[in-house]
This record gives C-alpha cells, structure tokens and sequence, in this order.
C-alpha cells in the first residue's frame, strides 16, 4: 500500500466516523441512529485495519477486525433488541432540537482541533493530523448523552465516547495491544447487556423507556 492510498483511506475511515457521530444527532429515529452507530463501528475497525496493514502489524489487523465484529455488527443488534421493546423509537423531545445540536457539535469539532494542537505537533504523520476527529467524536458522545432522553439514547452516547477514544489510540500510538482493545470491547459489550436486561425489566413494568417519563414515577 503507497503513502497516498494509505493517506486516503485512513482520511475516509476516520471521516466516515465523525460523520455517523454527527448523523446521529441529526436522526431522531433510534433505528436510524444504531445504523448509523453500526456503520461507525466498521469505519473505525477499517481505521485499524487500515493502519495495520500499512504496518504489517498482524495484532493491529486483528484488532480492526474484532472492533467490525463487536461494533459493527454484535452490539447494534443487541441495541436493535433493546429498541424492540419501545413502540415509539423516536426521540420526540430532546432537551436541544436539531439544528442546535448540529451547531453544538461544530462548536465541539472546532474546540477538538484547537485542543489537540500541541498532540497533532508531537505525531506529525498522516495518522496524526486525524487525531482531533477522535476527541471530537468522544466530546459528541457526551453531548448525546446529556441532551438525549431516551435510554437507548444514553448508551448510543455512551457508545461514541468509547469509539472516540478508540480512535485516538489507533491514530496517536498505532493501536493498542490486543488483550487491551479487546478488554475495552468486552467492557462496553457488558455494559450493553446489562443496560438491555435493565430496560427489559423497566418496559415490562412501566411500558416506558424515556427517562423525564420515569423521573416523573419516581417522583
């Protein structure tokens, strides 16, 4: 693989991330966001992939090819299952309505390039120079998270906070090792079983899944 097919399809895997990032703030449906999720997740394996064989790296291979299998195909279905259960699968009434999340989200982007200036300096290569989409698409996950209602909505937040960092790791250090990635990945892949077993339980009770709804029979 020559330097400018490597610069490319590292560019287009990196910016297909942050672009699903942003696609899921725009989508109100939650099937539309876990696609788009799904689609996240193979871009940032093909991330790995990419960075692997330009290395020869056969642990960087298989890394990208494990984060395809578990975020790109083993936990958006588990979310899909989850989303089975809520009949409304919409986010009807976030807490920023679309326009301004996507103004947010360009403000975050921007903010992101500014503070990795100094990282980008430290690692000036191809993979470098991509590092702030990482923070970028991490600050994201934490915008979803706090202005998003539903409790899919949540994990999908948490969910970009966690392939944020995964991507700063690929581009900053050429991967991490595979018992570390692959200790991550179990992690998140825990954490979304146990938040679908949870929400089972809470629609099986209260035949809602929307989190102001659930404050209020709390209250």
């Amino acid at each position: 693989m020559n330097n400018a097919t490597y610069s490319s399809l590292l560019e287009l895997a990196a910016g297909l991330v942050i672009l699903c990032a942003f696609v899921t703030l725009w989508r109100r449906s939650l099937s539309a966001i876990v696609r788009a999720l799904c689609v996240q997740g193979v871009a940032l394996g093909l991330v790995a992939l990419v960075l692997g064989l330009h290395r020869r790296d056969v642990v960087l291979i298989t890394v990208g090819c494990l984060v395809i299998a578990a975020k790109g195909a083993v936990i958006p279905t588990l979310l899909r299952r989850v989303l089975a259960n809520d009949s409304l699968n919409r986010e009807t009434s976030p807490l920023v309505n679309v326009p301004a999340s996507l103004v947010g989200a360009g403000a975050l982007t921007f903010l992101a390039y500014g503070a990795t200036r100094p990282v980008v300096a430290l690692v000036p290569t191809s993979a470098g120079r991509l590092i702030p989409l990482g923070l970028a698409t991490l600050l994201i996950g934490f915008f979803s998270m706090v202005i998003r209602r539903k409790a899919a909505s949540q994990i999908v937040g948490l969910l970009l906070v966690d392939n944020g960092i995964a991507l700063v790791a690929f581009l900053a250090t050429a991967g991490v090792p595979l018992l570390v990635e692959l200790g991550a990945s179990l992690d998140v892949l825990l954490v979304v079983v146990v938040l679908r077993v949870l929400a089972v339980q809470l629609w099986s009770k209260f035949a809602v899944l929307d989190l102001d709804q659930l404050r209020e029979l709390h209250d």
